[in-house]
């Protein structure tokens, strides 16, 4: 199918595509087209008909990933392939490394953009989940200029942000987690890939010991959540898989069953099952990652 016809637009730079956000803002609906592996489909089958299409992919300003001090900075227009490549992310943001390698197929990696996912909120998207395990603050630019959003407060529900219809998302922010172990494990959907359950982990360690946790979840409400009742089972517990397990078993306690994902691929309750069946994978796998970079070395 062919989408509607539309006016398109390429921003040069931040300033730019706001002030081209500004001058169509009345002019019937418009869309920011980042890597384009969600919009242009919808596009073609009628799912969306923007107005007006603003080209933001090639804002230099938004790509590239640099450390400053205790901190990962990734543009949100930097494509997957690039934080595969990045040791920097691998080192201080192992959850989300794990996470973007199972996004999509090697086309999908070489063309999408991680702030287009975060941005575009799908629930199947593999990164939510991420973002929420590695305490990423997402940064905005707006008329009044940057504002942070933790990942906690950034997703309101399906494809629904905290992102005004005046700002862009510029780039993502990641405490160092250098040391920490991480991983991420999902169902993937037989048709799409997307995940119907995908759980992200990142682990803190001391000797024999988690010392603190973090671990979101995608695919199973419609937004990404947190698993809080399993971080707080981990705390202090030990590196073992009676622990991981026991941990995976509160997966569910903060989340009502009724309000979980439903489809012709997987019921809620089937969700809520997958749910501890992948948070106690992504434990686990965390918990090797350690073991085989400590053969390694």
């Amino acid at each position: 199918m062919y989408p509607d016809e539309f006016d398109y637009y390429r921003a040069e730079s931040v300033d730019d595509a706001l002030d081209l956000l500004d001058e169509h803002s009345g002019a019937g609906t418009t869309e920011l087209l980042a890597g384009g592996h969600s919009l242009l489909p919808a596009m073609k089958t009628g799912l969306s008909s923007p107005d007006v299409l603003i080209d933001i992919s090639g804002v230099e300003e938004m790509q590239g990933i640099s450390v400053d001090g205790d901190t990962l900075s990734i543009g949100a227009m930097t494509r997957y392939s690039d934080l595969l490549g990045s040791d920097a992310v691998a080192e201080h943001a192992p959850a989300l490394a794990a996470a973007v390698e199972q996004v999509g197929d090697v086309q999908v990696r070489n063309r999408g953009t991680i702030g287009g996912n975060l941005a575009h909120a799908d629930p199947a998207a593999d990164l939510p989940g991420a973002a929420l395990a590695s305490d990423a603050t997402l940064v905005t630019h707006g008329p009044d200029g940057e504002r942070e959003i933790p990942a906690d407060d950034f997703f309101f529900g399906m494809y629904t942000t905290d992102v005004g219809p005046d700002e862009l998302l510029t780039r993502i922010e990641i405490p160092s987690a250098d040391g920490a172990l991480g991983a991420y494990a999902k169902k993937p959907s037989p048709s799409s890939g997307y995940a119907m359950v995908g759980v992200a982990a990142l682990l803190e360690i001391d000797g024999d010991g988690v010392t603190s946790a973090r671990v979101g979840a995608n695919g199973v409400m419609d937004h990404g959540v947190r698993l809080s009742p399993v971080e707080d089972a981990l705390a202090d517990g030990a590196l073992d898989d009676e622990t991981m397990a026991s941990a995976a078993n509160h997966a569910g306690d903060d989340l009502d069953v009724d309000m979980m994902m439903s489809d012709l691929q997987a019921s809620n309750e089937f969700r809520a099952q997958l749910l501890e069946v992948y948070t106690e994978r992504a434990l686990t796998a965390a918990i090797e990652s350690g073991s085989s970079s400590a053969a390694a070395d």
